[in-house]
């Protein structure tokens, strides 16, 4: 993990994400992770490089891994990309 992205500054990410925006993480895992038909999502992990989830499915839980589309320098810059997908994945959604 880079010093960018320290363990902290992931769970930190993590834990605001599940506890604030659970419907974006879900968002995530339908748009970005190839799992269209997820009911429930948790983030476990941000790096510079993407994001850990778990994804309920059919009420089976999932690993799922999105991969930024370049690789994030900071957490402000991860705080931006994250509001990003979020307008992007409910975009495609309409």
């Amino acid at each position: 993990m880079s010093e960018q992205f320290s363990t902290e500054i992931s769970d930190r990410i993590c834990t605001h994400m599940n506890e604030d925006h659970a419907s974006a993480v879900v968002l995530y895992a339908q748009a970005f992770g190839g799992k269209p038909e997820a009911t429930e999502a948790q983030m476990l992990a941000i790096d510079a490089n993407g994001m850990d989830l778990t994804a309920q499915v059919n009420g089976e839980t999932l690993p799922v891994r999105v991969n930024f589309d370049r690789t994030l320098t900071d957490a402000e810059d991860a705080h931006h990309t994250l509001i990003e997908m979020v307008k992007q994945a409910r975009k495609a959604a309409k």
